[in-house]
């Protein structure tokens, strides 16, 4: 990867998540942009503290141009319900990322998470996509540009959870545990099932445990 100057490092946040947004996020990097991440000690989102992740994100922005795609839980249900695949919404929401990028700025290579070994990215690259390098990479945090496309993905993700908890006045816990399965319980007795669909990815299994429990 030493002969591009230029990248689009892409990352998304909140797909193990049963409460909260799907969110995809992607940066423009080049090699003079990468000595300033480095100073900020940019590496895998899931390394960093959550309220690391909320100034580290700001600064990020601050330096390098950025796009995110939001898909709120009764959109991702709504796409799920047509898709059936995650990893084709996910696909879906890299490519749209990426087209929005490249609508105002070029470079020389789009560097992706690799999340399946299906080539489901690839059928969904648009039309700009189509005519930049392209690659996937298994742990893409550990390019710098995905590692700060992953650290914008989370604060965006912590942001819109937030959001929902003072919308609904309920606390939702972050991941896909018994402490989820929990809440999920109580929130359903609170405001009824089909409200779940407003604040969670209802296909998770975690639906089916809250639904026993009611």
């Amino acid at each position: 990867m030493e002969k591009y100057f230029s990248w689009i490092g892409v990352d998304e946040s909140g797909k193990g998540d049963y409460f909260g947004y799907l969110i995809i996020a992607g940066v423009v990097i080049d090699k003079e942009k990468e000595n300033e991440l480095r100073k900020l000690n940019v590496r895998d989102s899931k390394k960093i503290s959550d309220e690391r992740i909320k100034k580290i994100s700001k600064t990020i922005k601050s330096l390098l141009p950025f796009n995110v795609v939001r898909i709120s839980p009764p959109k991702y249900n709504e796409l799920y319900e047509k898709l059936k695949n995650i990893n084709r919404i996910l696909a879906w929401g890299h490519a749209r990322v990426v087209e929005n990028l490249l609508e105002k700025y070029n470079v020389d290579l789009i560097i992706f998470d690799k999340f399946s070994p299906k080539d489901y990215i690839e059928r969904s690259i648009m039309k700009k996509g189509k005519n930049v390098d392209r690659v996937e990479i298994v742990r893409g945090e550990r390019d710098i540009g995905v590692a700060a496309a992953s650290i914008i993905a989370r604060g965006e993700f912590l942001s819109t959870l937030e959001k929902l908890e003072k919308k609904w006045n309920f606390h939702f816990p972050k991941g896909a545990g018994s402490i989820v399965d929990k809440q999920g319980v109580e929130f359903v007795k609170k405001f009824g099932l089909e409200s779940l669909k407003e604040v969670a990815k209802y296909h998770f299994k975690n639906t089916e445990k809250i639904v026993k429990f009611i």
